[in-house]
């Protein structure tokens, strides 16, 4: 079963806790005159999440279909739902477009360049390049100027079933999940590269008042501050570690 919670105006969280994972996968909906779905989650939560999206639209009026990088995770439910709304699109950069969706994807993406804005109704969503930040190549994250979201994706992931939404900082229980992870098989699971700090900035500039997290509660509150005290976290707990 999915927790449904608006978290900002018109921005929904999705939540589905997965027992076996022990963490929670969280997808985000714009309700709006073309409405924007952020992660699809895996293909065998597609029925759960789809009753889910419908408590909020008719999943048939789907506009928009955001992720962002290439895991089940994220997408992994991509052509369900493109086969129940006729006029959705896939949104990704050129690397996710061509070298993944290509083949993946029933439909063919609207590929967006860093700072590229979808304009879904009242809501302009921007799109924001960030390779290898949280992970992989194709890598991107979505803004909503509108509400002030950012759709942050794995950044500030912390494990368990907790809150819809805090005003308590996510940064210490990301703090925590990262260093616990730095002694299993996941250690290297976030690369350090020359460009991650200066991403992380990037992103703090925006300012956001809300971080949807993919794996947490969402936060309300001083997101700027909160990536930016993410950036020093990565920096001390990564940096000479992994490195591309």
């Amino acid at each position: 079963m999915s927790v449904v919670t608006e978290i900002a105006a018109d921005v929904y969280r999705i939540s589905t806790f997965v027992p076996g994972f022990g963490i929670q996968f969280n997808q985000f909906l714009i309700k709006d005159e073309e409405p924007f779905l952020m992660h699809t989650a895996f293909r065998t939560l597609f029925d759960v999440t789809r009753e889910a999206v419908a408590k909020v639209i008719d999943p048939a009026t789907l506009r928009w279909i955001g992720y962002s990088h290439f895991e089940p995770d994220e997408c992994g439910a991509l052509n369900s739902y493109l086969a129940i709304a006729p006029r959705a699109e896939p949104l990704a950069s050129f690397v996710g477009s061509n070298v993944m969706l290509r083949d993946f994807s029933d439909r063919p993406a609207k590929v967006v360049a860093d700072g590229d804005v979808i304009e879904t109704g009242k809501h302009r969503v921007r799109f924001v390049s960030t390779p290898h930040v949280p992970h992989c190549w194709d890598a991107g994250l979505f803004f909503d100027e509108t509400s002030g979201t950012l759709l942050c994706s794995d950044l500030f992931f912390h494990p368990g079933d907790p809150e819809a939404l805090t005003e308590t900082s996510v940064v210490e229980p990301a703090r925590a999940a990262m260093t616990a992870s730095l002694s299993g098989p996941m250690a290297n699971d976030v690369p350090y590269t020359p460009h991650t700090d200066s991403t992380l900035q990037r992103l703090a500039d925006l300012k956001p008042r809300t971080l949807a997290l993919m794996h947490g509660s969402a936060f309300h509150g001083d997101g700027e501050q909160a990536l930016r005290d993410l950036a020093g976290v990565w920096k001390e707990l990564l940096a000479g570690r992994t490195r591309l």
